[in-house]
């Protein structure tokens, strides 16, 4: 596995090192050793998967509050995702900056997603799967989100959504020292 660290600290690009002969290649797409080289959590209790019909459909931008934050490590299975993080950290150097990447199960990246950053995405294509590893369990009444379009943020996405649950849509205007 190549792990890149983005300009969002704590926050990795994941590729497969693929080894290739006739009939295609093998590649670890988890490895507990590596990610503990590289100082990442290494326990997932949960996995998810998130299917979404049409293009332009807009999940995101979710984090935890504060004592119930969680890591993710987050690939395409299946079509194209501008996949998005924005860094809510409030000692952060990179505080309210976002990442935005194209994962896709052609490019077979992942995105390891550090505690306290807000993630969402746009897809890029019709009948995407989207694979998450989550850090914890599952909690009901402890997520949180913002605006997929928050000025604060002024995040650039690829295409407009055209599918957006009601409530990712009206989330409030971010307040940097509301977090």
């Amino acid at each position: 596995m190549i792990f890149s660290e983005t300009k969002l600290p704590g926050t990795f690009i994941v590729e497969l090192e693929p080894h290739n002969d006739t009939r295609g290649f093998f590649a670890r797409a988890f490895c507990e050793r590596e990610l503990r080289e590289h100082g990442l959590q290494t326990n997932f209790p949960q996995c998810n998967i998130s299917y979404n019909r049409a293009i332009h459909t807009l999940r995101g931008m979710h984090y935890n509050q504060a004592a119930d934050q969680e890591v993710k490590l987050v690939r395409c299975i299946a079509g194209t995702i501008y996949d998005v993080v924005i860094d809510l950290r409030p000692q952060s150097p990179t505080r309210d900056q976002w990442l935005g990447i194209e994962l896709s199960a052609r490019n077979r990246r992942m995105l390891y997603i550090p505690k306290g950053l807000a993630h969402g995405f746009l897809t890029l294509e019709a009948n995407t799967e989207v694979f998450y590893h989550m850090g914890d369990f599952f909690r009901p009444g402890v997520g949180l989100g913002v605006r997929y379009n928050d000025p604060a943020f002024g995040v650039e996405w690829p295409a407009r959504p055209s599918v957006i649950s009601d409530r990712d849509a009206t989330y409030p205007d971010w307040k940097a020292d509301a977090s």
